[in-house]
């Protein structure tokens, strides 16, 4: 017999502004528990110590997880010159020192090297995989972990503020898997001056900013409610950097059974390229376009 799932069968997102403190994992199980949802899980984590979006999918929503996760997110940071820390954050010991302080002018000339297609070294303290472990298991235990230079693309990154000679705030506009504080590591190093993150906030995630984020005392003060469900967005509420094909309603219910069908393609698509199949402006399923038909990957159960 299949077991039962508890809670109930919700579906959305929920965008966290999330505080300095708790850990990604805890604030999806605290959302969860708000709501009394089944299932739920996050686009994109974030460390301990920084603020901001943090996308909780509930429910169905979790299938577009993936999309959301490959869209473009911005971060508001500031590094710290003159020193390097074990976790390239303020929460590390300090490795090294330095007297050296880089003008505007240095940094800014900096800059260029990190945008665009790089490679980046993430922190040693990350949930980056070595061998079947978490890197930040091995640091914690006294290793070093051997981590490999990984693609990432910088859309945009900003000088926003100076306010002293030993700190800079920046502003960057980045793909999936990028490390922030191994923008500062590296900056550091690379102006020789040394350098760490001291605050950092994610400012927009894919489709959703920091407009559409509420706080964890809300949520949870509206837990039990009948409020909790107004700080649900639908699911078709991270989709919108995802292409749409439209069905008929004979269509639609193919696909709801798993099988391809001819779909009205809201924008101009290749073969094989990620889409999304709707039906009444509904979300049913997470897909490819082939030679004129959606043939989908995922289905979203259709709820009662």
């Amino acid at each position: 017999m299949a077991r039962t799932r508890k809670g109930r069968a919700v579906d959305g997102w929920v965008i966290v502004d999330k505080p300095a403190g708790p850990g990604s994992t805890d604030i999806v199980n605290r959302v969860r528990r708000a709501f009394g949802a089944q299932k739920a899980g996050h686009a994109g984590t974030l460390d301990p110590d920084a603020t901001g979006i943090l996308v909780v999918a509930l429910g169905e929503a979790t299938k577009a997880i993936p999309h959301v996760m490959d869209a473009l997110k911005a971060y508001d940071f500031t590094v710290r010159w003159g020193a390097a820390t074990t976790t390239d954050d303020a929460s590390g010991a300090i490795l090294a020192t330095s007297a050296l302080r880089p003008d505007d002018a240095a940094i800014k000339a900096a800059i260029p090297r990190y945008l665009g297609d790089i490679m980046q070294v993430p922190p040693a303290f990350s949930a980056v995989r070595v061998d079947g472990a978490r890197a930040y298991d091995l640091a914690r235990d006294g290793e070093t972990p051997a981590l490999q230079a990984r693609p990432l693309w910088v859309e945009e990154l900003l000088l926003t503020d100076r306010p002293d000679p030993d700190h800079a705030r920046l502003e960057m506009t980045c793909g999936k898997g990028g490390y922030v504080r191994a923008i500062a590591r590296d900056l550091g190093r690379d102006l020789g001056c040394l350098g760490h993150v001291t605050a950092l906030r994610r400012l927009w995630s894919g489709p959703f900013t920091l407009d559409q984020a509420v706080t964890m005392d809300r949520i949870e003060t509206a837990a039990g409610t009948p409020d909790i469900d107004a700080l649900l967005l639908p699911i078709e509420a991270g989709l919108a950097d995802l292409p749409e094909v439209r069905l008929t309603a004979p269509d639609a219910r193919r696909v709801a059974n798993g099988n391809p069908a001819p779909a009205v393609p809201q924008e101009a698509l290749d073969f094989d390229d990620d889409c999304w199949a709707s039906h009444g402006g509904r979300a049913l399923a997470f897909g490819h376009w082939r030679a004129g038909q959606f043939h989908p990957a995922r289905v979203i159960a259709t709820r009662p």
